[in-house]
């Protein structure tokens, strides 16, 4: 039956291409689920949205949160995946030990869905998403089943503990049957912002971007859905990570400020050029 439904859509190069999104709600608008449908509509794709979590936060901080009961997690997710030709599925905030769990045994049934992995839980000034329990499952249940992981640094750390540089956390990741690493230099002090690509026991790849002078909210989550959505309208890896790159770098650019916090991505910077061409 899977193998049926997932044979659709390579039968036609018009459909649609569906990408799952397992992400937190949020309610400013600029991270979690939102950006994930921003994000993914903005390269042609469409969202197939499963919100793992109910989250209270502003443009400044997450106050608390709720995780979504993990069996209507599995419900949701596998009444779309029998129904809708599912290109990629991305993962961003998990929220529980119990959610990695459930989400795994999605990823198990479709080992031919390509996963992207976003692990929010842990920022530069709060750790409050995560839990040792939940790191745990991360590491040895969704780790080796992930294409393509977006940690930051503090992210990294905490999924490769006793790691003493950033490399040899991404280095530590791989080893957990990772595909990709692509770490964020965002929190690094650095002049410029440098993301770092790993696979395959290696570095492959700098990409270099001008440090602007605010701080955004959902960059990570928009940069993770943007790699999802171009690996699900045919690029490879390299090529989708250097492309999402570039678009999250101009929907900070064209970012503002609508809360009295973070400023918000424009993801949909595009529609405002002349030539009205889509992101990607």
């Amino acid at each position: 039956m899977h193998a049926h439904k997932h044979k659709l859509a390579t039968m036609s190069e018009t459909l649609l291409p569906v990408v799952m999104c397992f992400s937190g709600l949020d309610p400013s608008g600029g991270a979690g689920i939102q950006a994930d449908i921003e994000s993914v509509s903005s390269h042609g794709c469409m969202a197939a949205p499963i919100i793992t979590a109910a989250t209270v936060q502003d443009t400044n901080n997450v106050m608390s949160f709720l995780p979504m009961p993990a069996d209507l997690i599995i419900e949701q997710a596998r009444a779309i995946l029998e129904d809708m030709p599912v290109s990629i599925i991305k993962i961003g905030m998990v929220g529980s030990a119990e959610m990695a769990r459930a989400i795994h045994s999605i990823l198990i049934d479709y080992p031919e869905i390509k996963v992207v992995y976003d692990p929010v839980f842990s920022t530069e000034n709060n750790g409050s998403l995560s839990t040792s329990d939940l790191i745990d499952n991360v590491r040895e249940l969704l780790l080796p089943l992930t294409t393509v992981l977006t940690p930051n640094i503090f992210e990294a750390h905490a999924l490769t503990p006793g790691s003493d540089t950033a490399a040899a956390a991404a280095m530590g990741l791989l080893e957990n049957k990772c595909e990709y690493v692509l770490l964020t230099g965002t929190h690094a002090k650095t002049s410029d912002v440098v993301h770092t690509l790993y696979s395959n026991h290696r570095e492959l790849k700098q990409f270099h971007y001008e440090r602007l002078p605010h701080k955004y909210h959902g960059s990570g989550c928009t940069l993770a859905a943007s790699v999802a959505a171009l690996l699900a309208i045919g690029h490879e890896p390299i090529s989708a990570v250097h492309h999402a790159l570039d678009y999250t770098h101009k929907t900070l650019i064209n970012g503002r400020r609508i809360g009295m916090g973070q400023y918000h991505p424009d993801r949909f910077f595009w529609l405002n050029n002349s030539d009205k061409s889509k992101a990607s």
